[in-house]
Order: C-alpha cells, then structure tokens, then sequence
C-alpha cells in the first residue's frame, strides 16, 4: 500500500507519453491530460493519508509534473499563437529554475526542488491553462500564469539561497 503514491505518480509519466499521440486540444487529449492531472492531485493525497510520503516520491513526482510540463509545450506550442514577449518570459522562469537547480546542488550537494505553496499555485494555474483556452485569450490567461511562477521561482530561489530548504 505505501508504494501505491509512487505507482500513480509513474502513471502520470506513462500518461504524459501518451499525449504525444493525442492530437492537441482533441478529446481524446483533453481526457489523457485530465487523467495526468488527476494523478498528481491523487498520489499526494494518497502519501500523506497513507504516511508514505519520501524523498523518492517527491522527486518522482517533479519528475512526473516536468514530463508532463515538457509534453503539453511539444504538444501545444505548435498550435497556439504564442507571442514572442511569452515566450522570452517563459524562457526568462526557466532560467530563474535552472539557476535555483544549480544553486540547491552547490549548497547541498544534491537537486533541490521546493514544493511550496507558491509552487504549487503555480503548477495549479499552469495546469488549468489548456482547459481555459477555448474562453480565455492565451495572452491575458499565460500573464497571469508567468506573474505567479515567476514569483514562485524567485521565492524558491531566496528559500534555497538562504538555507531554508528541507
């Protein structure tokens, strides 16, 4: 039973290699993607109910939430009339991350990745993107997503530079 977190945060890699076969914004995409989404809500639960939670789970499950993450953008980037002030914002969390990556292996000697609320605020926006697409214009709705993770981003970065990391 203490294994099953673990077992349903790999389904949601197996889930995010699937929507490589899905085409973009179909159904068929939209139910693999509310699967993986529903994986990474439920193996959560599931750890802290079943006091299974380990440093192995929450790097499976950063793991899992960047397969995912990697998957959408190769799947839906093509698609979608992305701006390009967008994706230098993109580009600009991204580098913030690797940084906080690099800096958390200095400081501890292995990779860091925080999971606090900001983040996770953060990983909730990102993940209702897709499904507001068809209501909300993609600019308004990834302002708002990129407002958040670069906050989150920058916080984590101030966590790990100043010790307060787990």
């Amino acid at each position: 039973m203490k294994k099953l977190p673990n077992i349903i945060t790999g389904s949601r890699i197996l889930l995010s290699a699937m929507l490589l076969f899905c085409p973009p914004l179909s159904a068929p995409f939209y139910a693999v993607y509310l699967a993986a989404g529903g994986s990474d809500i439920l193996d959560g639960f599931l750890a802290r109910r079943l006091n299974a939670a380990t440093p192995l789970g929450a790097k499976l499950d950063t793991a899992a939430d960047l397969s995912l993450v990697a998957v959408c953008l190769i799947r839906l980037l093509p698609v979608l009339n992305v701006p390009r002030w967008l994706v230098i914002w993109i580009a600009v969390i991204a580098l913030i991350k690797a940084v906080n990556l690099v800096s958390g292996f200095v400081i501890k000697k292995q990779f860091v990745a925080l999971h606090t609320v900001m983040n996770k605020v953060t990983g909730a926006l990102l993940f209702l993107l897709p499904l507001t697409l068809a209501w909300i214009d993609l600019r308004c709705s990834a302002a708002v997503v990129c407002a958040v993770a670069t906050f989150a981003a920058v916080q984590e970065g101030h966590f790990i530079r100043t010790g307060r990391v787990s």
